[in-house]
């Protein structure tokens, strides 16, 4: 197998990402014959066509797609090297690339994140926000160091990964002053025909939610469902409903978005993982999670 050139690498990612060599030679500034002639030799030497023909586009075969994800990772890691070389001379940051499914709340995510920031070495997050099974792809082509996320590893999927625990919260109910003086009956029971906003069905916590109104024959009128926690915050902001959130981050919620907590719901729990690609995590700003989560823990 002859060793890779990263000229002849650089050039297929260049007629990859513009679909043509006539386009890729404009971007490059150099001739179409030249790209050609490497591509040629790339393809010769490794003994796999790359690129199809259609009609005057170029497109990737099933081997060239394979060969793009490894570029675009490899280019993508040489930018990042000279950035650090060029911000820390002396000190190398420590990268971590975070998934956060949609469905995780914004304020826990930053929440569980902050020991990273904390750490000696430094470390630069690269955190990607997204549905969770477009997430687990990326971690699945090493894209992504690991996946938050609000449910363990979903087993049908057939991504090779591990779930591991962080932590778990009772949910809380908020509304403005306005709406709880519209719908001052005590909690729960405020929330009978009252205005509810609630999470996605791309969540886990909304069949727990769900299955508790029904236990307790309470039957709020849904008026909005969202999948990205913020919105559904901002939304309540607005008066437009009441919504749950983690009871652990009550305090930030009450100070963003200028809400009050009304009760606090012991019989749903909801519950964060992170996701890795490793049986044991190793990596270290992941490991800072974990071990703030186990003092914070030993603290109540």
């Amino acid at each position: 197998m002859a060793a890779i050139n990263y000229k002849h690498l650089h050039y297929f990612l260049a007629v990859a990402k513009h679909g043509s060599i006539i386009e890729a030679s404009r971007h490059l500034h150099i001739t179409p014959q030249t790209i050609s002639a490497q591509l040629t030799l790339f393809e010769e030497l490794h003994g796999e066509k790359l690129f199809l023909k259609n009609g005057r586009n170029l497109e990737l075969s099933e081997s060239g797609r394979m060969v793009l994800a490894y570029a675009e990772e490899i280019f993508s890691l040489g930018q990042e090297l000279e950035e650090v070389l060029q911000l820390h001379p002396n000190a190398r940051s420590l990268f971590l690339r975070v998934g956060i499914s949609d469905a995780v709340p914004k304020t826990i995510a930053q929440k569980l994140l902050a020991p990273t920031l904390q750490l000696k070495q430094p470390v630069r997050l690269n955190c990607q926000e997204g549905k969770i099974t477009d997430l687990l792809a990326l971690l699945a082509a090493h894209k992504l160091d690991v996946v938050i996320s609000d449910a363990p590893m979903p087993p049908t999927l057939g991504v090779r990964a591990y779930s591991h625990f962080l932590e778990q919260s009772e949910l809380a109910f908020f509304a403005t002053q306005k709406l709880r003086e519209q719908f001052a009956q005590p909690f729960p029971i405020c929330l009978h025909e009252a205005p509810l906003l609630i999470q996605g069905l791309d969540t886990s916590v909304r069949l727990k939610l769900m299955q508790w109104f029904n236990d307790i024959d309470i039957k709020p009128s849904i008026v909005g469902e969202f999948d990205d926690g913020a919105l559904m915050m901002a939304f309540g902001q607005a008066s437009v409903g009441f919504f749950s959130a983690p009871r652990s981050i009550a305090h930030l919620i009450e100070q963003q978005y200028q809400v009050q907590q009304i009760g606090i719901c012991n019989e749903v729990v909801e519950q964060f993982y992170v996701i890795s690609a490793e049986r044991k995590i190793s990596h270290p700003a992941v490991l800072a999670i974990q071990e703030a989560i186990t003092a914070d823990n030993g603290n109540h």
